[in-house]
């Protein structure tokens, strides 16, 4: 009498295209803690400053743009101290901006090993949101220093209650910044000149996304279109709205961007798990 085998593990691309298969990185979990070091630690590897650009690079970035577009231009910031304004608007763009481009070319740049090694390849992605948030992480405290430092020299900023919803403010950074690079690493397979579209067009967003100008410059020269459907717009208003009381927050905003976030990130998974399937005969 023939007896069945039995598999430990079958390896195969027929997956639900909605399925996040947490219980499989669960599985995974000391493979994607790996990924995590890997993205902290390697990135400035060499390097004459290591970690401190984490530090450094949102504090020259806040000093550029308030001397640009605060002193040189004279563009007000409603009562609050324009560095200070300037690094709120930096430290919440950097969170974005990271799981976006990072995760944008997922496919491309580990290419060799998912060719080799499976393991769930979402773990790739998965891996750059949580290095990212370390990094935001600091940048933040780095945040909280300063706004401590202007409380205590008289400038009239304060939390306000708005403050408690600030982890899901960061959590729609994360699925949008996370969902557009896992659409744009799914479409990279197949044009690789996306690459480049990607980093000059983040560049173009930073400008119309708050970071370094006031929601009211948009107002009053009737380009609140801009800002509008802009769902990353609306998140650093959001975030500077609830850390120093200056912009505005508006019910569809609040809608329009929560919902945004979601369907960007389910999107980006059926995509994901779409071309994990087939994507290294075209890569």
């Amino acid at each position: 009498m023939k007896k069945s085998k039995t598999w430990l593990f079958e390896i195969t691309p027929e997956n639900n295209l909605f399925d996040l298969n947490l219980k499989e990185v669960w599985a995974y979990k000391d493979l994607l803690f790996l990924f995590v070091k890997r993205d902290v630690v390697t990135i400035y590897k060499q390097t004459v400053l290591g970690p401190l650009w984490y530090i450094l690079q949102p504090l020259f970035t806040s000093i550029v743009f308030t001397l640009i577009f605060n002193k040189v231009a004279n563009i007000s910031t409603g009562g609050i101290p324009p560095f200070l304004f300037n690094l709120a608007g930096v430290t919440s763009w950097n969170y974005f901006r990271d799981c976006l481009v990072e995760t944008s070319d997922t496919f491309k740049k580990n290419q060799a090993i998912f060719g080799k090694v499976y393991f769930p390849r979402v773990i790739m992605p998965m891996s750059v949101v949580i290095s990212s948030m370390l990094k935001f992480g600091i940048q933040f405290g780095i945040l909280i220093c300063f706004y401590i430092y202007y409380v205590f020299s008289g400038s009239m900023i304060r939390p306000n209650i708005y403050v408690l919803f600030y982890p899901l403010v960061i959590v729609c950074m994360a699925m949008l910044g996370l969902g557009l690079g896992m659409l744009i690493s799914s479409m990279v397979t197949k044009y690789r000149d996306l690459t480049f579209l990607v980093s000059f067009g983040v560049q173009l967003l930073m400008y119309v996304s708050l970071v370094s100008l006031p929601y009211r410059i948009f107002r009053d020269n009737n380009l609140l279109w801009v800002i509008d459907y802009n769902p990353v717009a609306h998140i650093i208003e959001f975030s500077r709205f609830i850390m120093l009381g200056e912009g505005s927050v508006s019910q569809f905003g609040v809608v329009y961007t929560l919902s945004t976030s979601v369907f960007v990130f389910f999107f980006g998974i059926l995509i994901f798990n779409k071309t994990e399937k087939s994507f290294i005969d075209t890569i």
